[in-house]
């Protein structure tokens, strides 16, 4: 009954496409390697990355290793082994997410992780939230690899941090910034499918100021997404797409511990995809925008207490054309957050946020808008009691102007076993609020008919059990989850609206559980990683898996120096998935094999070859939809200090 939600409020628009990889040979061949690295006796030194600081698990600076939950780093080293596609592909060759698409890579994209829906994964951009108040979930596709430094991944519920939307866990993504000496980065490349980039950013600063600004610009003729199958539309041509995208950091210290800092940034997207079976020559177009502004006051007012003050705003507009179809959202949030060490390993972290929605779309019954406010309170209590026990707890309350009040918690608890392994367990709920189009549209509930109520918040209940295993060079973590999700919302029979066609309800139940593997490696000059994901995210009410998402996928990747040249290559594996709720129409796993190459030719020059699905792969993850055929890249990257 749960299906991933449409970027398009119609019921005629396309259905989206699964994406990752493999056969269920594959995935044996994954498995065997992540339980591989867990019991190997040697390792090699090398720096410790659970000391790096990250933010985004409780909103305030934590290292990484202090985090009690399923997490994940990627760095703008891996970033830009990556030659194709954007944020949502990144995400999948690090073994995050499975993901749905109708074509290339600036197409309808969606993103399961860890089973749940698009939109119960929370997407932040510098800590400004990106979300479609239309259908609900960001606009995965309008992120490109240029304007991205790091990407923080937070599975599992997080609404007592983040409130609404957080189910399925929290993905932020940090632009390019520095804070040292003043360096330009210009990059080019050209490949397959006529696809060309330029991409060029200058960055910089001192501890009183620091800055940076980059431009991007890509396109590509693409190739044929739709095949015969398609029940939407068939058109034998090239689907191709632009992008254009900038972005602008700003930081100043304007007195002892207290900083000031804006950031900007803007996405837009033009992909072509096939409208109409009728009319052939029509050249159909979906055009994203996607703005994100931030103005944030970061103040250290003593050696215990610190603040940040943040104001900020995300925009997501979608149209197509010649067929017009218009939506934009607009979210607005005020922010004052902040942290207090108690002394004996405690720290208090408080919150409170409001948040302004809005949407504009003709399909509204009250008018051409729509608007919600949202206004949260957060407590948070972070401990050591003694070296080898740590807790975290946070509580938050929500109050909707529509549904009113919203209230989660998370439990979690890290035991040191000894000082290479850690256990680690967790109790959290979550919720997602119904969107203004759900509530508003002619398919929301129309209230002044006998008997109907009105929407109310999907909730989640998730319980999970982890290890955490590092030894220098070696590194394993295993999470074990189970997340019951009630109140669904799904496009069901007509009656409770004004549409014949059908309305939103609160109906089903899903329940999504699972074991996620994830390993790393040094061995001299070599570096190996290996994810899987044994998962069974089913409709609780019919025992079906949820459509478009497999029992096993995972990946594996090898890195090694080799004089001046850096070489690697990895396997993306998907099991067997259905492209139904109810699983009649089966799609057989399969493997892709991505390689990558950088070669020196001076300390700041770097040449990059990027062959991906190497030996072109001819798959279907979605019914009627095709993926791209095999790719080659070829870039050049200049980075000179200046």
């Amino acid at each position: 009954m749960l299906s991933s939600s449409l970027r398009l409020a119609r019921p005629s628009m396309a259905a989206r496409v699964a994406l990752p990889c493999a056969r269920v040979s594959a995935l044996s061949v994954l498995t065997v390697a992540a339980l591989a690295a867990a019991t190997t006796a040697q390792a090699q030194s090398s720096a410790n990355q659970l000391d790096q600081v990250v933010v985004t698990a409780t909103r305030m600076p934590q290292r990484l290793g202090d985090v009690l939950a399923d997490f994940t780093v990627i760095t703008r080293a891996e970033i830009e082994r990556q030659a194709f596609g954007g944020l949502a592909d990144l995400l999948v060759n690090a073994g995050c997410v499975e993901v749905s698409r109708t074509g290339g890579p600036t197409s309808t994209t969606s993103l399961f992780l860890r089973g749940a829906d698009n939109r119960h994964t929370v997407l932040l951009v510098d800590g400004v939230r990106v979300d479609s108040q239309a259908t609900g979930g960001a606009a995965w596709n309008t992120i490109p690899l240029a304007q991205i430094e790091r990407v923080e991944v937070l599975k599992g519920p997080a609404s007592a941090v983040y409130g609404s939307d957080a189910i399925g866990g929290v993905i932020q993504v940090f632009t390019r910034r520095s804070d040292g000496p003043l360096r330009a980065d210009v990059g080019l490349a050209a490949g397959s499918q006529g696809t060309v980039k330029l991409e060029a950013a200058v960055r910089g600063g001192t501890k009183t100021f620091d800055h940076a600004a980059s431009l991007s610009v890509e396109r590509s003729s693409g190739f044929n997404a739709t095949n015969e199958k398609s029940t939407f539309s068939y058109v034998p041509d090239r689907d191709g797409y632009r992008r254009a995208n900038g972005s602008l950091r700003l930081g100043a210290e304007v007195s002892s511990g207290h900083r000031l800092s804006l950031v900007a940034l803007k996405n837009r997207t033009d992909s072509q995809y096939d409208g109409s079976r009728s009319k052939p020559l029509v050249d159909d177009h979906a055009i994203t925008n996607t703005t994100a502004a931030r103005l944030a006051w970061d103040a250290q007012w003593s050696r215990d207490l610190r603040t940040e003050l943040s104001l900020g705003e995300g925009r997501d507009a979608y149209e197509t054309t010649p067929s017009v179809y218009q939506t934009e959202t607009r979210i607005r949030s005020l922010a004052l957050n902040g942290s207090y060490q108690l002394g004996g390993g405690h720290q208090l972290n408080g919150l409170v946020e409001h948040r302004e929605n809005r949407l504009d779309n003709a399909g509204l019954r009250g008018g051409p808008s729509s608007s919600g406010t949202q206004t949260g309170v957060a407590l948070g209590h972070i401990a050591r009691w003694t070296p080898a026990l740590q807790t975290q707890l946070h509580v938050r309350a929500d109050d909707d102007s529509e549904f009113g009040v919203a209230n989660t918690g998370t439990a979690a608890v890290g035991y040191a076993v000894s000082p290479n392994l850690r256990l680690m367990g967790s109790v959290g709920t979550a919720f997602r609020a119904p969107t203004l189009y759900q509530r508003g549209s002619v398919y929301g509930p129309d209230l002044s008919k006998p008997g109907v109520a009105a929407l109310q918040p999907e909730r989640g209940q998730n319980l999970e059990l982890g290890l955490r295993f590092s030894q220098e060079a070696l590194s394993v973590t295993a999470t074990a989850y189970r997340n019951r999700i009630t109140e669904l919302i799904v496009f069901g029979q007509a009656g409770a609206c004004s549409s014949e066609f059908g309305c939103y309800e609160n109906v089903a139940r899903a329940r999504l559980q699972g074991l996620h593997v994830d390993a790393q490696y040094g061995l001299g000059d070599w570096q190996l990683s290996a994810s899987v994901d044994a998962q069974s995210p089913k409709d609780v009410d019919s025992g079906k898996l949820l459509a478009r998402r497999s029992k096993l996928f995972g990946t594996l990747r090898a890195q090694t120096k080799l004089g001046a040249f850096t070489v690697g290559g990895g396997v993306q594996a998907s099991g067997q998935r259905y492209d139904n709720a109810s699983n009649t129409t089966p799609l057989a796993g399969y493997a892709i094999v991505n390689l990558d190459a950088q070669y020196a030719l001076q300390r700041d020059l770097k040449l990059s070859l990027n062959l991906d699905n190497a030996f072109n792969r001819v798959y279907q993850v979605a019914n009627g939809y095709n993926t791209a055929p095999r790719s080659v890249m070829l870039g050049l990257r200049w980075s000179p200090a200046l």
